[in-house]
């Protein structure tokens, strides 16, 4: 589909003030889409809980759009308000009449999950009621609304077999049938993502519901072409030890000066892409929507790395940069496998037109350039893992 053949929709990004959603919502609103951004402005707050801040200084949501507008002349109204208040997601809903919803309007962290029995109560009520509120909406408003729901790939585990995309046929007893891929959850956190696809393939056999599933692998990046435009449209990047994911803390750690954290032997193996594919894979699953009744199960990664291979990769270049960089093996705070099988399908967004950026020294470098710019925002206290799965 050329750029010029691109339909026009209306698409709600729930969380779009967050890492992964304010990027989403100008390459949509950008691309032709109307948008609109819902949000509850919680993960502004979890920066004051937990006492750190975004590497890159953040302008408010309010400001945010506001600059959109006077750089391009699109708007993008914002709403704000709690997806587990079934009155604002019905309101809404009732406004705006999407045709899709992008759901990453949830609490995105294992180790915050994990931090204590609050924590682990509030993110399963958090995500779970906000993903049931959104499905009773689209029910009672809109049946056709697509429903693009970000799942990660934490839900499947570190089994010994190869994970399929979402389904897996299985003969048992002279008998086959296809049945969802067995769910092997680290966490607090991923265990709500289980608990949202499970009620999302119920609501779509129950009402006929169509839904993607995207099982996201470990984000990284910064840039996208929209928020490269101005400062105050610059996204945030986090490197603490609750919010920070390994690539992107690693670059951090690597442009201040500080080893980079690698949880016991580093062979953890995981599936990675860039932000920049993070919206081009939100848009195809919006171009080409689930059938109505259909619970549709992407895995939304484009390479895999052990935590080791990505410590050495930026070791490497920071001393091309003239850095010196140790890796430090920190005990794992998490009850993991260290040393694993793992190979992951991922096909289905490719055979859509997926055009991925695949990691690259120049990234690396850049990544590593843009930290030490805002080296002084980095609180090295925050850095350290404080949360235990024990």
């Amino acid at each position: 589909m050329r750029t010029d053949e691109v339909k026009r929709m209306r698409i709600l990004v729930a969380g779009g003030d967050g890492f992964c959603g304010w990027p989403t919502a100008l390459h949509l609103s950008k691309r032709g889409h109307e948008v609109i951004i819902v949000d509850s402005l919680i993960r502004r707050k979890w920066d004051e809980e937990l006492g750190t801040q975004s590497l890159t200084p953040i302008a408010t949501l309010e400001e945010r759009v506001a600059a959109w507008k006077e750089l391009t002349g699109l708007e993008i109204p914002i709403r704000i308000g709690d997806l587990t208040n079934y009155e604002f997601v019905e309101s809404v809903f009732r406004e705006f009449e999407p045709d899709a919803i992008v759901h990453f309007g949830e609490q995105r962290s294992a180790p915050y999950s994990m931090i204590d029995r609050e924590h682990a109560v509030f993110t399963q009520v958090n995500n779970v009621v906000g993903t049931l509120n959104i499905l009773f909406a689209i029910k009672a408003v809109k049946l056709d609304c697509h429903l693009i729901k970000l799942g990660t790939m934490g839900e499947y585990g570190t089994p010994n077999i190869d994970v399929e995309e979402g389904y897996i046929r299985i003969r048992h007893k002279g008998r086959e049938d296809v049945l969802p891929y067995p769910k092997q959850p680290f966490s607090f956190y991923h265990l709500s993502k289980v608990h949202d696809s499970h009620n999302i393939m119920f609501c779509c056999k129950a009402w006929g519901i169509r839904a993607t599933d995207l099982n996201q692998g470990v984000v990284y990046g910064l840039w996208t072409p929209e928020t490269r435009m101005d400062e105050r449209l610059y996204n945030r990047i986090d490197y603490d030890g609750v919010f920070g994911t390994a690539l992107n803390r690693f670059c951090i750690q690597a442009a201040v000066g500080h080893d980079l954290t690698v949880y016991g032997k580093g062979g953890q193996t995981r599936g990675f892409l860039d932000i920049r594919d993070t919206v081009q894979c939100i848009e195809l699953a919006a171009l080409h929507p689930a059938e109505p009744g259909e619970f549709r199960v992407f895995n939304q990664f484009t390479e895999q790395f052990s935590v080791l291979e990505l410590a050495q990769r930026v070791q490497r270049v920071a001393a091309e940069m003239g850095l010196k960089v140790n890796i430090a093996h920190l005990p794992n705070p998490r009850v993991e496998k260290e040393q694993h099988y793992y190979n992951a399908v991922h096909t289905k967004l490719t055979d859509l037109g997926l055009k991925p950026h695949l990691l690259s020294d120049d990234l690396l470098r850049e990544l590593i350039e843009t930290a030490q710019r805002y080296r002084d925002r980095v609180d090295f206290k925050v850095i350290a893992p404080t949360a235990t799965w024990r």
